[in-house]
């Protein structure tokens, strides 16, 4: 009679098993809900890092108005060179098809990476924003002029501006 309950038992929690979702099935796709475009302004690497202001547009893939937003881009690592201004690019992901207004607004933070000579490319993978579930594109790009080697963590910080 024991043996029969614990057999019971056992297949109960072994179909319902099947039937739960898992976490990565619980968790909604991120969806590409826009773009990113930022002006960089130009910069001097001083070896373990470097901070660049940013201008940028967000444009929604969906309805919704262009959102202004400046910020703030650093990298710790090694970072030696010199660059002008730049453009990075980023398509936006996130949990849900719309985000709220000035939703991007917040800390991000991943893997960066460029090199310049004469004219270059980046790129940089981060995550953050609105409780970590705001997802830049893993490959920005970014296009630049200098001189410059740069690899490391990236940090980027955006706040509500107007757009101009």
């Amino acid at each position: 009679m024991m043996t029969r309950a614990f057999a019971l038992a056992g297949a109960t929690l072994l179909a319902a098993g099947f039937a739960m979702p898992t976490a990565a099935e619980a968790q909604p796709r991120p969806t590409r809900v826009g773009v990113l475009n930022c002006n960089v302004a130009p910069a001097i690497g001083f070896i373990v890092g470097s901070s660049r202001e940013l201008s940028c547009v967000f444009r929604p893939e969906r309805r919704g108005r262009a959102e202004g937003y400046a910020g703030t881009f650093s990298r710790v690592g090694l970072d030696i060179g010199i660059t002008g201004s730049g453009v990075l690019a980023w398509a936006v992901f996130a949990p849900t098809r719309r985000l709220s207004p000035y939703q991007l607004a917040g800390s991000y933070s991943g893997a960066s990476a460029q090199a310049t000579f004469a004219v270059g490319l980046g790129a940089n993978a981060l995550v953050g924003g609105s409780r970590d579930t705001v997802a830049l594109q893993p490959l920005s790009v970014q296009a630049q002029t200098g001189l410059n080697l740069a690899l490391g963590v990236g940090n980027l910080t955006l706040r509500r501006a107007a757009l101009r």
